[in-house]
């Protein structure tokens, strides 16, 4: 129960194994060359493809939806998936409109909102209870959140774990409360969306974490392995690995030997 499997499929999206769970988390899995617009005079083109089809992803219990309202973390074929999950969590905000757009697309079973800190628990039979603590993330600079929208991580434990919880950043800048996350979750695993997401409409301004901040970030909350995702397949994200590999050499020791980078469509077993 303490080996954990995750593969990374690209940009955001992994698929966790653990405990006889398999969790899809913000699922992308459309074609690369088309542009996505995000609104307020931004927009992306997708530049990869995912290393795992949406066809190979295989039955998935539940689905982890940081937010809904950008391709980048849920495309159009990532929103077919989501009625094959029994469960689908995601930000209060967007529970609400993959409900009303349940018209116009798969019908979604146990669809369940959350604010940050709430606490919902994943059950099924024959599998361990798994404890899913919404994490605070904010999509942006200071005042943003009424234009960029809500955004939630994701805090994943269950008994058995040795070295504490499975932690999905979700798309955040590091700000007060995520710099707080440590003092209420002792997190073993963490996965980390990174990216340095920047549009030119709002010049300098980024909007996911930088390798900067997360050299800071794990300082802080001192995981036992570190994933990063979310860094490529897409012309918003502006640091890539070579860039974050850089940012890394000069990072303390026992952040540098956390990090362990995901080979996509290859699983990653990792001890939590």
């Amino acid at each position: 129960m303490t080996e954990v499997r995750i593969t990374h499929v690209g940009g955001p999206t992994t698929i966790i194994e653990a405990a006889g769970w398999r969790i899809l988390t913000d699922p992308t899995f459309d074609a690369p060359g088309r542009k996505y617009t995000f609104g307020w005079g931004t927009s992306s083109r997708k530049t990869t493809g995912p290393a795992v089809p949406a066809s190979g992803v295989g039955p998935i219990d539940a689905v982890l939806v940081s937010h809904d309202h950008h391709a980048d973390n849920l495309d159009d074929a990532g929103r077919a998936l989501l009625a094959e999950a029994p469960v689908v969590v995601t930000t209060r905000a967007g529970a609400s409109r993959l409900v009303d757009a349940v018209g116009a697309g798969p019908t979604i079973g146990d669809l369940r909102g959350m604010a940050p800190w709430q606490v919902t628990t994943l059950t099924a039979e024959g599998k361990p209870d798994i404890e899913v603590t919404a994490t605070p993330c904010r999509h942006g600079p200071p005042l943003s959140r009424p234009i960029v929208g809500d955004v939630i991580g994701f805090a994943l434990r269950w008994d058995g774990q040795e070295h504490g919880a499975l932690w999905v950043t979700g798309d955040t800048v590091l700000y007060d409360e995520v710099r707080q996350v440590p003092d209420r979750v002792d997190v073993g695993t963490a996965i980390l969306h990174l990216g340095k997401v920047q549009f030119p409409i709002t010049g300098p301004i980024h909007y996911s974490m930088t390798a900067a901040e997360a050299i800071e970030l794990c300082g802080l909350v001192r995981p036992r392995t570190a994933i990063p995702v979310h860094y490529e397949g897409w012309s918003h994200f502006h640091q890539g690995r070579p860039a974050i590999e850089a940012a890394m050499a000069s990072a303390p020791e026992a952040v540098r030997s956390a990090v362990v980078w995901p080979t996509p469509g290859t699983p990653l077993e990792v001890t939590v």
